[in-house]
Parts: C-alpha cells; structure tokens; sequence
C-alpha cells in the first residue's frame, strides 16, 4: 500500500502488468501475493477490485480492519484530552474550538485530535521541506538533556500532569520541529513517561538521521506506546531508503505520510505552501495553483499549550484555517515566558483566566464568526458554514437577537439591555448567547494584534 501511494513507476508497472502483478511486486522486493490484495488506481484514490473466486481476500480485510482500528484510536485520542473535572474552564474552551474547527476547518476537521500540549526541543529545524506547513526557522540548537534542564523539562511536564491529569498524556514533543534533530530526544521521552503514564507518539521527516536514536524509539513503542508514530516520506529515494533501512515488522508501529510529488496527499494551504501558491499565481501558472486549492486548511492540531524548552516560550494555541492574520493555521491567543516550573505554571493560569471565558466577554462586541453566512427567518435564523448550516430558534425577545448579533456593533451587554423586558428574558437572551457561544458560532478572535507582535508575560 505504501508502495502504491508513494511511488509513480510501481503504479504504471502494475498498470501494465494487471494479468501477472506478482513479477512486479517481486521486482519491487514485495512478498505479499498482490492476488490476494488486488487495490487499483482510480485517478488519485484507492480503489479494491473483489473477484468472487478470489474470496475471502484476507489480507484485504485485514487492511481495511487496520484502517478502521487507526481512525477509532484517533476518536479515542481527542476524547482523551477531557478534562470537565479537573479543569472544568480548559475542557469548556477546548470543547467550543473542537466545535468550532469541526464547522470551519473543511477535510482537515476529522483529522485533528487537540492534544492539549505540545514541546519543542530544538529551536528551528533542519529539515527544510518546501511545503511545510509551519513554516519552520532554521535549525539553531536543541535543548540538551543536561541536569539543570532535565529539571526544568521534569518539572514542567509535572506541572501539567498535576493540572490537567489525564489529558497531559495526547501531549507530544514536536511542533515547528523535528525531534531527530536532538540526539537526546528518547530520553526526554521517556521522561513523559515516566511522569504521566503515556510515551508521547512521533512524527519525524528525518528517521535515517540518526537510526540508532529512531530505533530506539521505536523500541521504547514497542515497551510502552500504544499511538503510532509517522514518518513523513519526502520523496520516491526516501520511501527506498526506509524500506531498506527497517522490515516491515519494525515498521508495523510507524504509518508512513507519502509527502513526495508523486503521492496524491493535498497539502495544506499554509506555511511555505500558501507561499508556494501566491508565487505560482503570480506566474500564472493556474494548473499548479489548483493542485494546491484543496480543503485542507492546516495541519496545526493542538488546542491548548504550545512550549519552546529551549527559548522557555509558552503559547496558547488553536487550529484556524490558514490566512493573511494567521498564515501557519493556528490562532496564537497570548504567550508567556517562563524560566522555572512555577512561572510556567503561573503563565497557564494566567491564560486560562484571561481567555478560556464561560461567556461571551460582556464588554467586547459580540457578533457571529466571520466566516459563517447569516440568514434570518421568522422566529429563527440560519448560520451556514463550509461544512454544515445551524438552525437557531429566535423566538426569547420581541426583537431578533440574531440580526443584533449579525450586525456587530453592540456589546454582549448591550444587546441583553437592548431587547430585554423583564428579568425573565434577561435570562433567555442570556442562556441564548451561552449556547452560540458554547456552539463556537461566536467570534472569539477580536484581537487586532499582529501575531508577531503579541505581548509576552
């Protein structure tokens, strides 16, 4: 299967070889009967060819469980991250931008699980893919695993497991980086383990870097893992080069993200790919601009916390769809710098207080997210998204709180003083607005701000 998505000259020769596929696969050093599993091309999707005679196709069934088992552990991951007792506020805030991305986020939505914390241990990487998402810097330096470090790494990642419990285990130890990039990056592993319960899953463009470091991450998933880990495939070379390098026992841990020209995988329109897109139309070079206008908004997935070790940097963070205000697709809402476990902490606290709000801010104005079409009714209005449309019940004050809403010219309290006629519709109108807002249909990203130039505590 890998073999089918990643390179172009094993799909043209099975293309040819339909009557006798077992010399190509052969050639290609592949010992599985392809009559057994007889996928086809179809344009840019995987199709299965069932013969009757050929029933009962084990190992097409077997595939197709291991697919379903790979999206049932993604569901499992995000629920995961609740938190409704040990932090009711977080679990609320990230509930609402789950809601939110599910809404706005196109084919990218079923994809993200929302850890609730991610760590970078280097400082810019060393890969350079031209599409990444991210955008990364180039590499300057990891953050060794020295004594005074593994304190500050021990601490901090204490200090979250103490504050969101359970939810600390969908963290991982990667963002704007590649974590081969630090030769003690298993070490640090290992301590996530240690401290919460759960070995953090892997994605790497650089597994041949330093094999022995990929190994023994790998073993340590073979001991305590129980996500699997990714390797990014950047090229036809590079998919030989990992087929040689490990079996395909070893690599039963690891799905492989065909990145390179001849795999059919969309990338997202941020990063150094919504750059890529804007020098092609200003070639005129339609055709590869279409390639690119996919609905894939972003490959940003954490909603939550965002740690740089190495700047000691701590970001609350939510996937967007990529744009001008935020070209990497994510939403940076505030950032605090810490130099020991306590001010790390205290900077969570503080952004949790100042943004994770149970409701619409009383003195901000309210009105509906930007990217939703408003349409009024009578008694009720519409709210049509990129993927579904609303129908909301207008009928709590003799005025429609959803044109006031529409409009965007009137605080929360405003409106609530607007319409209301009594005490008992002050709560109606009150417990509308929750419900929009839980919902995630109300705009929260009022900030003007330029993401480069956010305050740092």
């Amino acid at each position: 299967m890998e073999r089918l998505a990643g390179d172009m000259d094993f799909r043209k020769a099975l293309s040819e070889n339909v009557e006798a596929p077992r010399a190509v696969t052969e050639r290609f050093g592949i010992e599985v009967d392809p009559m057994e599993m007889l996928p086809l091309w179809r344009g840019s999707h995987l199709k299965y060819r069932f013969k009757p005679e050929s029933a009962p196709w084990p190992l097409a069934m077997m595939w197709d469980e291991y697919m379903r088992e790979m999206l049932r552990h993604r569901d499992l991951l995000r629920d995961q991250g609740g938190m409704s007792m040990i932090n009711p506020r977080f679990h609320a805030w990230r509930e609402r931008q789950i809601r939110r991305c599910n809404d706005e986020l196109g084919r990218s939505a079923p994809a993200v699980t929302h850890p609730i914390i991610a760590f970078e241990l280097s400082e810019g990487c060393s890969v350079g893919c031209s599409f990444c998402g991210l955008s990364a810097d180039r590499f300057k330096g990891y953050y060794e695993y020295s004594k005074d470090h593994t304190e500050l790494w021990r601490g901090v990642v204490g200090a979250a497991s103490e504050m969101f419990g359970s939810a600390a285990r969908t963290g991982f130890c990667y963002w704007a980086t590649d974590p081969m990039d630090n030769p003690d990056y298993d070490r640090f592993l290992f301590d996530y383990y240690q401290i919460t319960g759960a070995l953090p899953q892997t994605t790497t463009a650089a597994p041949l870097k330093d094999e022995a470091l990929t190994r023994r991450v790998l073993e340590l998933f073979d001991m305590h893992g129980t996500t699997t880990n990714r390797f990014s495939v950047l090229s036809t070379r590079h998919l030989n080069e990992i087929h040689r390098a490990f079996s395909p026992e070893e690599l039963m841990g690891v799905e492989l993200i065909l990145q390179g020209k001849e795999a059919p995988i969309a990338k997202a329109l941020t990063g150094r790919a919504r750059e890529r897109k804007e020098k092609l139309r200003v070639a005129n070079k339609d055709d590869a601009v279409a390639l690119l206008e996919r609905d894939h908004t972003t490959i940003a997935c954490v909603s939550g916390f965002l740690v740089n070790m190495r700047q000691g940097r701590l970001q609350l963070v939510t996937p967007v769809p990529g744009s001008d205000r935020w070209p990497l697709g994510y939403r940076i809402l505030g950032q605090h710098s810490f130099r020991t476990p306590g001010e790390f902490r205290k900077g969570v606290q503080i952004m949790i207080n100042q943004y994770m709000l149970d409701s619409p801010a009383a003195d901000l104005p309210i009105c509906f997210r930007r990217d939703l079409q408003y349409q009024a009714g009578d008694r009720y209005f519409h709210l049509r998204s990129r993927n579904r449309e609303h129908r909301v019940l207008d009928d709590v004050a003799p005025i429609s709180v959803g044109d006031l809403i529409a409009r965007g010219n009137c605080t929360a309290s405003e409106l609530v003083m607007q319409v209301a006629t009594d005490g008992m519709s002050v709560l109606a109108i009150a417990d509308l607005l929750d419900q929009l807002y839980a919902a995630g249909l109300i705009e929260e990203d009022l900030d003007d701000t330029s993401p480069d130039k956010l305050a740092t505590g």
